[in-house]
């Protein structure tokens, strides 16, 4: 009986420390190679975990690149928000990796310093030692300890609700129903109070530069968009993103919009709009793999 690959047993794990990381997929993917490339030198007897090996590779190129893009978001055009990434509907079944790649709780952990979030990302998300975490951020075991705790704090300050996959779905289809027949009120009953909406076009897709705060602006903004959009719109459909039912929609014939909600006790307390094309060009494709 031959022995498992363990690049292959564990590239889905890479790519998805890469992309909780890093908020791309493009990125992701380019760090799975680089990952690969430093793999293949390496003398397999000198290595005595490959999991915790091949992560902190993973880890380490995903860093190098998390602080680039870091300084490119400085001159982002309006908000940013992670690349969507297109999912299996089997990934849902499993709630933490659902909770840790959902676009809010990716919101989180952009808050968090770049080896904050690769601290909590390998040890909360994936359960690395603290050792082996030590090794893939290049600090003492005691420090990694430390950042672990202060990161912790943090996201549990901030951390999304748990929401059933099912109960999702049904507020979507709600949501797509009355944006699509112009019914504010049914809106209205979908979003919290205090809900924000925030739409992603980079400069290259027309969107609002800054976030839109409350019921009554986001229902008038949300119907606004949807009676100028009828027109254009050649398609509309329910897939999975990031774990969870979402909504992607076509305009002209092309992907033009993607929308996700965090929803709380029923009600959406937050709404990604993505419009820039950049981040839209993988998510007619097949979904990628994405494992703890």
């Amino acid at each position: 009986m031959s022995t498992p690959d363990p690049w292959e047993q564990h590239r889905a794990l890479l790519f998805t420390v890469a992309y909780e990381l890093l908020g791309s997929v493009a990125d992701a993917e380019d760090v799975v190679q680089e990952t690969w490339l430093r793999w293949s030198e390496v003398d397999r007897s000198t290595v005595r975990d490959e999991r915790a090996y091949l992560a902190r590779i993973a880890t380490r190129q995903a860093l190098n690149r998390l602080r680039t893009l870091q300084r490119r978001r400085e001159t982002y055009v309006g908000p940013w928000l992670p690349e969507p990434l297109l999912t299996a509907p089997d990934v849902a079944e499993d709630v933490e990796l659902t909770e840790a790649v959902s676009m809010a709780m990716l919101r989180v952990l952009d808050s968090l310093t770049p080896t904050e979030r690769a601290v909590f990302v390998l040890r909360e998300v994936f359960g690395f030692g603290y050792a082996d975490i030590a090794a893939a951020v290049d600090k003492s075991e005691p420090a990694v300890r430390q950042v672990a705790s202060r990161a912790r704090s943090h996201v549990q300050a901030r951390r999304p609700g748990l929401t059933a996959p099912d109960e999702v779905g049904q507020v979507v289809e709600r949501f797509m129903a009355a944006a699509a027949g112009g019914d504010l009120q049914a809106l209205m009953d979908l979003l919290a109070p205090d809900c924000v909406l925030l739409t992603d076009g980079g400069g290259k897709a027309q969107a609002a530069l800054r976030p839109i705060q409350g019921r009554d602006k986001v229902a008038r903004f949300i119907g606004a968009t949807s009676a100028q959009g009828m027109a254009a719109m050649t398609a509309a459909d329910s897939t999975y993103l990031n774990g969870l039912p979402a909504l992607r929609i076509w305009l002209h014939g092309e992907l033009a919009v993607t929308v996700q909600l965090r929803i709380d006790h029923g009600l959406v307390t937050e709404l990604y709009f993505v419009r820039n094309p950049d981040k839209l060009t993988r998510l007619e494709g097949e979904a990628l793999p994405i494992s703890r």
